[in-house]
């Protein structure tokens, strides 16, 4: 989709990659392949409660396990029982973002919910790009779960993190 989209004319700062949940470690992953391949970068980056680790290493995976209504409670969910790895290990970059480097990556605004598991999969994508050179803007919304941003306008924190994603994309 990316090649098809630089292939009508866009240059990569024409275009932002964004994703939610495995969504945004896919949208992660496509950026560290561009970079790889020397393929021009989008302008930018946004996640939004970002699943970045598929071996559920980060702390938040046992410390919100009981306060996500999403994925916590049980281990009966798509982040515990997942193929997606298939034979290969799920530490590969291209697979768990969390374990790449983000060194020349684009501006990210990454966001996520105090309450989610995945909490520490933003939190630690987040510290390992500032530590890469990569200007990043992290977001924790307190008391709120996995891809609340989708609440639109039916919760202020909804409304709120999307007017920083125009924020975002306005500085850009």
């Amino acid at each position: 989709a990316y090649a098809y989209i630089l292939a009508q004319g866009y240059q990569g700062q024409d275009v932002i990659v964004a994703g939610d949940s495995a969504g945004g470690g896919l949208a992660l992953a496509l950026v560290m392949y561009l970079r790889d391949n020397k393929i021009q970068l989008p302008a930018g980056v946004i996640t939004m409660s970002a699943w970045t680790d598929l071996t559920l290493s980060g702390d938040s995976y046992t410390e919100n396990f009981n306060t996500d209504p999403m994925f916590g409670g049980s281990k009966d969910t798509l982040v515990y029982h997942n193929a997606y790895p298939g034979e290969h290990d799920a530490r590969e970059p291209y697979i768990s973002p969390l374990f790449g480097d983000y060194t020349g990556f684009p501006p990210m605004l990454m966001q996520v919910g105090e309450r989610e598991m995945l909490l520490s999969d933003t939190l630690e994508v987040a510290r390992k790009a500032k530590i890469d050179g990569v200007r990043v803007k992290e977001q924790i919304y307190p008391g709120m779960f996995h891809v609340f941003q989708m609440g639109a306008k039916l919760m202020p924190e909804s409304m709120n993190a999307w007017t920083e994603v125009g924020r975002f994309l306005n500085a850009l």
